[in-house]
């Protein structure tokens, strides 16, 4: 019985051992401040521009938005989050109550 316990013990190391956690992503994030002074922080998830990532406030959680038609500009959105910009500014709203986060964001 001792010995069953020792290997799964082993086991067990050797798997936390092998672990490794899923690369961080890179630091290279546009930081933008709205008129609301809400902190937007944003870069291209793919070379083709399709995507962004986008983070609020500096929290860790990171929105995946997906390029939609837009009248001028571009704009993402995963149905959650909406990102639009044009030029060197854009706003971010909550998309099912079309609540504003800010608007005029642009690197401060």
């Amino acid at each position: 019985m001792k010995g069953v316990v020792a290997v799964l013990a082993l086991a067990v190391l050797g798997g936390c051992a092998s672990f490794s956690p899923a690369p961080a992503p890179s630091d290279n994030w546009t930081r933008w401040v709205c008129d609301s002074q809400a902190e937007v922080l944003w870069r291209f998830a793919d070379s083709s521009q399709q995507q962004v990532d986008v983070r609020l406030g500096g929290g860790d959680q990171v929105y995946r938005l997906k390029a939609e038609p837009g009248a001028s500009g571009s704009l993402y959105s995963d149905g959650v989050l909406a990102f639009h910009s044009k030029g060197d500014e854009g706003l971010v709203y909550w998309v099912a109550t079309n609540d504003l986060i800010g608007r005029g964001c642009k690197a401060p």
